[in-house]
């Protein structure tokens, strides 16, 4: 029997290809921790549609060509801000993007784009770094 999460999200590692490297987009939140994209799923929505949605939402970037073969779940407790503990999970997929302006949401701080050996030292999350060499290893 599988585990009962409480929580839906899906979310994205994007990269853009410059000047002969590819660059991760890291979000800075406010609390503090530097993270991919990612956002709970509504209602109807598919875990591409999310992603994507997610991605536009917080970035502003609407296209990203998704690389087929890549799905990647992670799993995590922990506290709501009104003190419930929650077990989420959240699907992440691998995708390029050939935009590289960023147009925050309220949701985050800032917003960088580094290559992968600076992306894992800024990550915050151990489980979002090994998405992050799952993807590196994956191209």
């Amino acid at each position: 029997m599988g585990v009962k999460y409480d929580e839906k999200s899906c979310g994205i590692v994007v990269f853009r290809e410059h000047e002969g490297q590819k660059l991760f987009l890291l979000l800075h939140y406010p609390n503090g921790h530097w993270d991919l994209a990612k956002g709970h799923v509504e209602e109807g929505e598919s875990e591409h549609e999310t992603a994507m949605r997610e991605l536009e939402e917080e970035t502003g970037i609407s296209k990203a060509d998704f690389i087929d073969g890549y799905r990647e779940q992670i799993s995590y407790i922990y506290r709501t801000h009104k003190g419930k503990i929650s077990n989420k999970e959240v699907i992440f997929f691998l995708a390029k993007t050939s935009d590289h302006e960023i147009e925050l949401s309220h949701e985050h701080h800032n917003s960088v784009w580094l290559p992968y050996d600076k992306a894992i030292e800024k990550l915050t999350f151990e489980n979002a770094k090994q998405l992050l060499r799952k993807s590196k290893k994956f191209l």
